[in-house]
């Protein structure tokens, strides 16, 4: 700290304020300027205030409300994603329970079991704002908008950081399947992370 040689009660108040502005200097470096910004999950914060991003799939904006890479969070993980009309996540699967829920818009739920070597022709759900949908572990599966304005949907996920398997299409066989972990969003920060463990 660094103190100038003042009269006694002012060199404290010069003292402290020089404490509280590094302070406030580390603190917006280790939160704002790091794209891994939090260690652990504020109790109450303004999620518009949260970096979102298309992490290259076309007509897609991810936001990773509360994660496990991210925040810590051991049990479950919450995204808000919005999908552009035509937008679509990959076909893919993972070994967790997903619950969606659909703010706004439309769109289709494409489902596969996944009991034989590949997924098969899927069954078509449409969804709609205030819907939920619910997809079993492993089921190869696909989220598309379908309808004419954007779709927003709240992503519930069990057991994160999830391992993805995606698929070129609905005949690929299980075993072809690429796996994708970390996935995109938690690419960047899961890689840090393994830094700090070194």
């Amino acid at each position: 700290m660094i103190l100038l040689s003042v009269g006694s009660s002012s060199s404290s108040q010069i003292a402290a304020i020089f404490s509280v502005t590094l302070l406030l200097f580390y603190f917006s470096e280790a939160t704002l300027g790091s794209p891994c910004p939090i260690d652990g999950l504020p109790i109450v914060r303004n999620i518009s205030e949260l970096p979102q991003d298309s992490y290259g799939i076309p007509g897609l904006t991810h936001m990773t409300v509360a994660g496990s890479v991210l925040h810590g969070m051991k049990e479950v993980e919450i995204w808000l994603q919005t999908f552009a009309p035509g937008a679509a996540t990959p076909i893919h699967r993972h070994s967790c329970e997903e619950v969606f829920v659909v703010l706004k818009g439309s769109g289709t739920l494409y489902l596969a079991e996944t009991h034989g070597s590949f997924p098969g022709k899927p069954v078509e759900f449409p969804i709609f704002a205030n819907s939920t949908l619910h997809v079993p572990i492993n089921d190869a599966h696909q989220v598309k908008n379908t309808g004419n304005e954007d779709l927003q949907v709240l992503v519930t996920i069990s057991r994160p950081p999830i391992k993805i398997f995606t698929y070129d299409d609905w005949f690929m066989p299980h075993t072809a399947a690429k796996l994708k972990f970390p996935f995109f969003w938690d690419e960047q920060c899961f890689q840090e992370s393994q830094k700090d463990e070194l």
